[in-house]
């Protein structure tokens, strides 16, 4: 059983070394950095790219907030991907001002990796005179000042940058409520945090922007369910850093039914685990060719979901069978599983009001969300283990419940 305690021990100190980097990086999120100096001074011409499939109901709002944007009109253009739609998607779209591209394909190839890879790769065969794109889904709305921010990111010689993501209905259920928590959180303590230390973020789905030459001559080369997550460590593979634009805001629509959350979350972490696949080994030969602490970050990233979940499951497992085998009394047990039960489901409550108040969320509001967001957690935690088994890859489509206009969420 010696052997059995000292595996329990080694495990305890790689989920506190683990948890102790994250807090360490999190804290960053706290320094105000000096902005970066700008490298050139002009107005970039945008693509405004919308994959939408079947979207008539929230597209229009979408590209009304596009065109109220801040920037020179004649400085972007709105294009919708009218992907194997079979509603009124593409007139919505055309009679609201945007250029339509439709797109007809097998339904294995019905993903918005598959969309931006098409329609990339006409716009580098026409050879279109844009500086850079950002990518929005279809029920997305845009904060007005939106391109002028990307555009101040891409005078500054950022390359691919990720908005700050915002929920345009965080007060609609407890499951929506979740899902603002989570952005809320990874805005800040990842994405802002790593920013600031000069590591890299992630592109987090939506609101992101991309210089037109990085995806040349071959266009967006992703096969996975996450794609903004594989591009993400493609980049960091290569060395190249991405950015960060906490003034770039964009409004994402979640899920207010569990079963929609349940299946969406589902589909991320069979993402997850498909990149795992094909990238951890390429994290690390990078780490080890490369040797820079973002590479490292982006190693942990992926090995610090599924890998970790595992291994906490396999410590309190250990933790049970040295109780049975009378080497832990019953008060021990408890406090080992204390120790990361209530970090896991409590201390996020805490976490989070902190996050609403230094970023000026109103709290009242949502209450039940902060209540409720251990429940949104542990369903989370539930979806991990039923994906090491079962891994379903279809995509559902939200079914939006509400019409929100941009002058809503202002």
């Amino acid at each position: 059983m010696i052997y059995l305690y000292v595996l329990q021990q080694a495990l305890v100190w790689i989920i506190t070394i683990f948890w102790l980097y994250q807090l360490l990086i999190s804290l960053c999120s706290l320094v105000k950095l000096k902005d970066k100096p700008m490298l050139e001074k002009k107005d970039n011409r945008f693509m405004a790219i919308i994959p939408a499939h079947n979207e008539e109901m929230v597209v229009g709002n979408l590209i009304e907030s596009l065109k109220n944007q801040n920037y020179p009109k004649d400085k972007y253009d709105i294009y919708v991907i009218a992907d194997n739609c079979t509603d009124m998607t593409k007139k919505i779209a055309e009679k609201a001002g945007a250029i339509v591209y439709e797109r007809r394909s097998p339904m294995e190839e019905r993903t918005k990796g598959h969309a931006l890879q098409w329609f990339l790769r006409k716009k580098i065969a026409e050879n279109a005179q844009y500086d850079a794109f950002c990518v929005f889904d279809a029920d997305n709305i845009v904060d007005e000042n939106f391109l002028v921010n990307m555009n101040k990111k891409l005078c500054q010689g950022e390359e691919v940058v990720q908005g700050y993501r915002d929920i345009k209905n965080p007060t609609d259920s407890w499951v929506s409520a979740g899902y603002a928590i989570f952005y809320w959180m990874m805005n800040r303590f990842y994405h802002l945090a790593r920013y600031n230390l000069g590591l890299s973020p992630l592109i987090n789905g939506t609101g992101f922007m991309v210089k037109f030459d990085v995806v040349k001559p071959n266009g967006w080369e992703t096969e996975t369910l996450t794609e903004d997550i594989e591009f993400s460590l493609q980049r960091i593979i290569a060395g190249k850093k991405l950015g960060w634009s906490t003034d770039a805001i964009v409004y994402d629509e979640q899920p207010v039914e569990f079963k929609q959350s349940w299946s969406q979350r589902s589909r991320w972490t069979v993402g997850h685990i498909q990149c795992m696949g094909i990238y951890t080994k390429q994290l690390a030969v990078a780490v080890k060719e490369k040797k820079t602490a973002m590479n490292f970050d982006g190693l942990l990233y992926i090995v610090g979901s599924i890998p970790m979940f595992i291994i906490t499951l396999l410590l309190l497992s250990l933790n049970f069978i040295l109780y049975i085998t009378n080497n832990f009394t019953g008060a021990e047990l408890i406090e080992n599983y204390a120790r990361y039960l209530i970090p896991t489901f409590l201390l996020p409550i805490g976490t989070a009001l902190v996050i609403m108040v230094l970023d000026k969320k109103p709290i009242r509001p949502m209450i039940k969300g902060l209540l409720c967001y251990p429940l949104f957690l542990g369903s989370w935690l539930l979806i991990n283990f039923k994906c090491l088994f079962k891994r379903e890859t279809k995509w559902e489509k939200i079914e939006h419940v509400r019409d929100i206009k941009i002058h809503e969420v202002i």
